[in-house]
């Protein structure tokens, strides 16, 4: 599988609490230069990025980040905030307590509120794969078909660990057939990129596969 096919599927990433606006413009230039598929970025640089970029960049942002134990009403006005600042794309966060008690309804609600305020726009259902069981995990594929969500999200990145490909070959078994699935968290090479693709996941977030890129380039100017 050729660099332009992996970078084709890159949500190209950068979250961390610390980022500051020098940084988001540099994986802003690194998306356009690469061709990523977006960039994922706090919901604080949406409005500027979206106006960096113009049309040359999908901008995605994260919703209930990194915990999701918000409410759904805070979750929903971030999702119209960030749709209102230009973003193309929403990353969501369940409410992992509530999928652990059960509370089906709530989670599968959660998710068809934040839709339906997405209008025609991609959403991502992170169900942060590493704090569920398996039995979760496949009814988070059934609760997410039913929702009528785009994709299905291994991990935010910032807990226990990230995506594996057991659960990217889980998802493939369980979701319905018009969603998707994204690996995210941890991915750390071309060939772990591919691996994911080869598996079914269709986006990867990622922060570290340009970066890898850039530094081969790097490496051939000498």
């Amino acid at each position: 599988m050729d660099r332009e096919k992996i970078l084709s599927t890159a949500d190209h990433t950068l979250l961390l609490q610390t980022a500051t606006w020098e940084e988001i413009k540099e994986i802003c230039d690194d998306g356009m230069k690469y061709h990523t598929a977006s960039v994922c970025i706090p919901p604080c640089y949406v409005r500027d990025a979206k106006k960096y970029v113009k049309d040359q960049l999908k901008i995605c942002t994260v919703i209930g980040f990194p915990n999701g134990n918000m409410t759904t009403a805070v979750k929903v006005f971030e999702t119209e905030d960030a749709i209102l600042n230009g973003a193309d794309e929403i990353d969501m966060v369940i409410n992992i307590g509530a999928l652990k008690a059960k509370d089906y309804e709530y989670v599968q609600g959660e998710i068809e509120q934040i839709k339906e305020v997405c209008g025609g726009r991609i959403l991502k259902v992170i169900i942060e794969t590493c704090l569920l069981t398996e039995e979760e995990k496949i009814k988070m594929c059934e609760i997410v078909t039913n929702a009528g969500a785009d994709y299905i999200k291994t991990s935010t990145g910032f807990s226990t660990s990230g995506a594996t490909f057991e659960d990217v070959t889980l998802f493939a078994k369980h979701v319905g057939q018009d969603v998707k699935i994204k690996a995210a968290g941890g991915i750390s090479s071309l060939e772990d990129g591919e691996k994911f693709i080869e598996l079914g996941a269709s986006r990867l977030g990622t922060s570290k596969i340009v970066k890898i890129i850039k530094g081969e380039e790097i490496k051939t100017d000498y």
